[in-house]
């Protein structure tokens, strides 16, 4: 079975708190539920991480470049300013798909410039926990999961 981690970005973990009206009223717990559930459909093996810090988050990307482990990212307000994310996310050997649950490009024009898009596989935004579900779904074609004769 596939790895995949799903990594969540500053403030993901006040999902369900946080400005519901623009988020939803979902847990980070419900976000984590949904892509392992999502993940066992796919045949993906999900693994769901969420940190404030800016080093852990580039830690866990260097993690999965090491191990060629394909990523699901919400970089959060990363998206937006962190050169040394998206330097990382360069590194990458495997695929990525960042995912925002809302849609940057409609809300305050700082959030419409994304630094790690121009190194993803592709973005999903504005489906709510949706965007998730859709991202695995990119993934698992991206990395022939559950396809006879596919790449483990």
């Amino acid at each position: 079975m596939t790895q995949v981690l799903v990594l969540n970005g500053p403030n993901l973990g006040r999902l369900g708190i946080r400005e519901p009206d623009v988020y939803g009223s979902a847990t980070l717990a419900d976000l984590a539920e949904t892509c392992r559930e999502t993940g066992r459909q796919l045949g993906l093996d999900v693994t769901v991480r969420q940190t404030d810090d800016e080093a852990e988050m580039i830690r866990w990307v260097h993690e999965a470049a090491d191990a060629r482990t394909p990523v699901v990212l919400n970089p959060a307000a990363f998206t937006h300013y962190s050169y040394a994310l998206r330097d990382a996310l360069a590194m990458r050997t495997a695929p990525l798909v960042e995912v925002h649950l809302s849609n940057p490009a409609a809300r305050e024009s700082f959030r419409h410039t994304s630094v790690v898009a121009g190194v993803a596989n592709g973005t999903v935004a504005g489906f709510g926990l949706q965007s998730y579900q859709l991202a695995l779904q990119a993934i698992a074609k991206l990395v022939g999961a559950g396809t006879p004769g596919s790449a483990p």
